[in-house]
C-alpha cells in the first residue's frame, strides 16, 4: 500500500475490506469482513426494478492523540433505519451496527489518513433488496454492506465559496414522499437539476419546497443554512429534507459558542437579508455560497473566502472531529 495522502480526492478506493451482512426469513446474519469489491446479483434483483435501496454517510478520523474515532455512528445507525421503515426494509439493530462500524473501520486502519493531512476514512454503509421478483413489492431478502475509502481534505488549496442557483423547473423530492430518508432515489431525481445549475456555471442546486416553491428546502446533497446580520444560525424546518446529522452537529455547536438557532421555515426572500449562507454535509462540513442565482435576480453574499462565523462553526466542529476540541457530547466513539 502506498498512498499519497495529500493528493486524495473524493472517490472510490479499494481498501483492505468491507463488512456484509444477510437478511431472510426474519434474521439478520453475522457479519463477515470480504476483501471483495464485487457482488453477484440476480438481474431481476429488487433493488434493480423497484428501488429499495438506501444508504449513509459518515466518517472515522486520525485523532490528535493517535486514536481512531468514528464522529456520531449511533445517529446514522437510527437514520438508516428511518429510511428503512419508510421503504419497508428491515431495520438493523442500532448497537450492532455501531460494532460493524468499528469492525470495519478497524481492519482498514492502515487507511486512516495520518493527523494534520486534512484526510478522513469515509464510511459508506449502503442497504438494499436483493430478492428476484417481477412483482411489485418489497424484497424478502436484503443486504447490507458498510465499505470504507480514505478521502482527502476537501479544500485542499482552502476553503472557497461557490455560487448556486434556485432550482425552480424541478423538485427534488414530492409533499408527503421521500425526501425526508436518505433513499438512492432522491439523488437520481437531483441529477438533471444538478446538471442545468452546473451548466449554468453553478457548482450546487438549491431546492425550494415541493408543494408551493416558496421556502428553502436544501441543496442538491446539502441541507441549508444561513447567518443573520445579527449573528443567529438559521436553517430549514421541512418534512421534505434530509435530517443531516452535520447540521444537527452545527447547531448544537452554535449553541454552545453562544448564538441563537433557529430552526425554521425560510422564505426565499430572506435569502436577501443574510450575511452568511452554506450547505452542510458530511463531506465537506461546510460548503459557503458566495452568490445565488434565481432567474433574474442574483444573491450576493461578496465572498471571496468563508465568513467569520461559519469559519468559527467549521473549526470548532472539525477540531472535536480531529480531537483538538473536548467532545463534551460524546459524539465521537474510540476505535480500537
Amino acid at each position: 500500500m502506498n498512498i499519497e495522502w495529500d493528493k486524495l480526492g473524493f472517490g472510490f478506493m479499494p481498501t483492505k475490506s468491507n463488512i456484509r451482512f444477510h437478511y431472510e426469513n426474519g434474521a439478520w446474519s453475522e457479519g463477515v469482513l470480504t476483501s471483495s469489491f464485487d457482488i453477484n446479483m440476480s438481474v431481476a434483483a429488487n433493488v434493480f426494478h423497484y428501488g429499495q435501496a438506501i444508504f449513509e454517510g459518515m466518517k472515522a478520523f486520525r485523532c490528535k492523540d493517535g486514536t481512531i474515532r468514528v464522529f456520531r455512528p449511533d445517529a446514522n445507525a437510527r437514520r438508516i433505519n428511518s429510511s428503512a421503515r419508510q421503504l419497508l426494509m428491515p431495520e438493523f439493530p442500532e448497537d450492532k451496527f455501531v460494532e460493524a462500524v468499528k469492525t470495519v473501520v478497524a481492519d482498514n486502519a492502515d487507511y486512516v489518513p495520518p493527523f494534520g493531512c486534512g484526510g478522513s476514512l469515509y464510511i459508506r454503509p449502503v442497504m438494499f433488496g436483493s430478492t428476484p421478483q417481477m412483482g411489485v413489492g418489497p424484497s424478502k431478502a436484503y443486504e447490507l454492506i458498510i465499505m470504507v475509502m480514505p478521502v482527502g481534505a476537501y479544500y485542499k488549496n482552502g476553503i472557497k465559496p461557490v455560487d448556486a442557483m434556485v432550482s425552480r423547473d424541478f423538485d427534488r423530492a414530492a409533499p408527503h414522499g421521500t425526501g425526508h430518508i436518505k433513499a438512492a432515489g432522491n439523488y437520481a431525481a437531483s441529477l438533471l437539476s444538478s446538471k442545468v445549475a452546473k451548466d449554468n456555471h453553478c457548482p450546487v442546486a438549491l431546492f425550494l419546497d415541493p408543494g408551493s416553491h416558496t421556502y428553502i428546502d436544501e441543496f442538491g446533497t446539502s441541507n441549508f443554512l444561513a447567518i443573520t446580520k445579527d449573528g443567529k444560525y438559521v436553517t430549514s424546518l421541512s418534512e421534505s429534507i434530509l435530517p443531516s446529522i452535520t447540521n444537527d452537529s452545527l447547531l448544537t455547536v452554535a449553541a454552545d459558542l453562544g448564538m441563537p438557532v433557529e430552526r425554521r421555515k425560510v422564505r426565499v426572500e430572506e435569502l436577501a437579508d443574510f450575511a452568511e449562507v452554506a450547505a452542510c454535509g458530511t463531506a465537506v462540513v461546510i460548503t459557503p455560497v458566495s452568490r445565488i442565482f434565481d432567474g433574474d435576480k442574483v444573491y450576493d453574499y461578496h465572498c471571496t473566502e468563508i465568513g467569520p462565523v461559519l469559519k468559527k462553526l467549521y473549526d470548532r466542529m472539525t477540531g472535536i472531529q480531529y480531537g483538538e476540541y473536548p467532545d463534551t457530547h460524546n459524539w465521537t466513539v474510540v476505535v480500537k
